[in-house]
């Protein structure tokens, strides 16, 4: 029987066989193939568990190859893969051609789910593996992807009997101790509702458009101006994944040991808000056997930075090939890694270090030098690549008196019928949505007149290439909220309406309203 196991290394990892020779000699084990100290240690929790699981452990000399020897193996997650083939080779346990095993071993015989299983099963099953053992707990995300053999187990002694005689209708059914695949649930509860707003409307206006578009979008105002209760209640109306981006989403989640237990797939778009204290390799993934960050911890789905200036300017200006290429590369001494990263960026922030610039009643205590340098942290390549802009402020009687809002059920109603029409459109394309669609093909959406009218604001305004780009991606967006199969004039406006902020100086703290300007803040 040819026992396989898995490494997690970047997005695709590695499938390891697992070899054993026993042979006559003085007792002992030895594991070679670069394995970790995790991996070495599993020597005497595998000796263990197999004694007190009531089964024999030869008390010979033992050599376990983890093959390819060159790639570093790490994790306890190979406990259970040496144990059988252990197991296998002093002939306890036999019956199938190929196996790759997943799971870590307690010294009472018990196994503990580990991360990665649906990255491993994928891989798995591109080798030509049919038949998978996996813990419990991880017996959810294993089914997701694989038409072979799952074997879900709680035990050793458990994975030994299974692997003799154990079908998959045998395994789902097995005492109730595999939990039923489930998906994560829609929303989380108390997430807040759109209309609980008052006095908002340009704010809530651009979250629609985002959601819709998957454009980028940035939250500038004072302290209490709703900046950060408007980002948290945009998942309301964010569309559901489709299936096979709820299956990277969710591989990268298992890579990260993230997903709950008992969760097979996760439905709505992830969506991550690091603190800003935040380092570069927690932001964007690393060390020396690389893990994702938050950038793919977001994929698919929406990363939001509060406060997003207090952020070190390394770890804001990391942001930028990913959000251009869509993934993350690692070079390390030991190979290149990559992990998926099309996120969609929401920022909220101060206009200055004090909060106070724009405020009624207050005095900003910053000098222009303070301010700009504040802004620089962010710089304009990232600027650039945020396609809306919103200016949210605090006029105090908007929040008493103004009238609520839609609730998020009616524009998330608005958004699925755009999302739909951009799945129509897109349908032999790798793209679906409006935020990803390359230059020529939204110019292609156009009229001469349009056109025109583009590039007479983009003269006044100074936009640069990308910056008119964008402005017609979010002017087809907001076309599919309308049901326009065209961009017209007034789509265009509005488009350039959210732009504009920021575009002429590069610092959108020139161009904040005065105080007493803003258009409100949500209640």
């Amino acid at each position: 029987m040819q026992i396989y196991t898995y490494v997690p290394a970047g997005y695709t990892g590695h499938v390891v066989r697992v070899e054993v020779d026993i042979r006559r000699g003085i007792p002992g084990t030895d594991i070679v193939g670069l394995a970790g100290s995790a991996v070495r240690e599993a020597r005497e929790r595998v000796r263990v568990a197999v004694r007190r699981a009531g089964l024999h452990y030869p008390r010979d000399r033992i050599v376990v190859n983890l093959s390819p020897a060159g790639v570093p193996k790490s994790g306890a997650g190979l406990d259970l893969a040496i144990a059988v083939a252990i197991l296998d080779a002093s002939g306890q346990v036999s019956g199938r051609r190929s196996l790759l095993v997943l799971g870590e071993l307690l010294l009472n015989g018990s196994i503990r789910p580990v991360p990665g299983v649906l990255a491993a099963v994928s891989e798995g099953a591109e080798r030509g593996i049919c038949s998978f053992l996996v813990p419990a707990q991880n017996a959810a995300e294993a089914l997701v992807l694989t038409r072979g053999q799952v074997l879900a187990v709680g035990t050793l002694l458990e994975a030994v009997r299974l692997i003799d005689k154990g079908s998959r209708a045998q395994v789902l059914a097995q005492k109730g101790r595999v939990p039923e695949a489930v998906s994560a649930p829609s929303e989380e509860p108390g997430t807040p509702d759109f209309g609980q707003f008052r006095g908002a409307p340009m704010i809530v206006r651009a979250m629609e458009i985002a959601a819709a578009g998957r454009h980028n979008l940035c939250l500038v105002g004072p302290p209490g101006s709703g900046k950060t209760m408007s980002a948290r209640t945009l998942p309301s109306i964010l569309p559901p994944l489709t299936v096979e981006e709820s299956v990277e989403a969710t591989r990268v989640h298992s890579l990260a040991g993230v997903l709950a237990p008992g969760v097979s797939l996760l439905r709505q778009p992830p969506y991550r808000s690091p603190h800003h204290s935040s380092s570069t390799e927690g932001m964007i993934g690393g060390g020396a056997i690389p893990r994702p960050g938050e950038v793919s911890l977001a994929h698919r789905g929406v990363l939001f930075l509060d406060e997003a200036l207090q952020f070190r300017t390394p770890v804001l200006q990391s942001l930028r090939e990913p959000m251009e290429s869509g993934r993350v590369l690692l070079a390390r001494a030991t190979g290149n890694y990559w992990f998926p990263s099309d996120f969609q960026l929401v920022l909220a922030t101060n206009p200055c270090p004090c909060g106070n610039l724009g405020r009624a009643g207050r005095i900003c205590l910053c000098s222009q030098a303070e301010i700009a340098r504040y802004w620089r942290r962010l710089g304009g390549p990232i600027l650039d690549r945020i396609e809306l802009r919103v200016a949210a402020g605090t006029g105090g009687r908007p929040i008493l008196t103004g009238e609520r809002g839609e609730s998020s059920a009616i524009i998330r109603s608005r958004v699925l019928a755009a999302v739909g029409r951009q799945a129509a459109r897109y349908r032999d394309r790798p793209y679906d949505r409006n935020g990803r669609v390359p230059a020529h093909e939204v110019v292609e959406a156009c009229d001469s007149a349009v056109l025109e009218q583009l590039a007479e604001i983009s003269g006044r305004l100074g936009l640069s290439n990308r910056a008119q780009h964008s402005v017609l991606r979010v002017a087809r967006t907001i076309a599919d909220l309308e049901g326009s199969d065209r961009i017209g004039r007034y789509h265009l406006l509005e488009a350039v309406q959210h732009r504009r902020l920021g575009e002429r100086t590069g610092n959108p703290a020139d161009e904040l309203p005065l105080s007493g300007e803003w258009e409100g803040g949500a209640g």
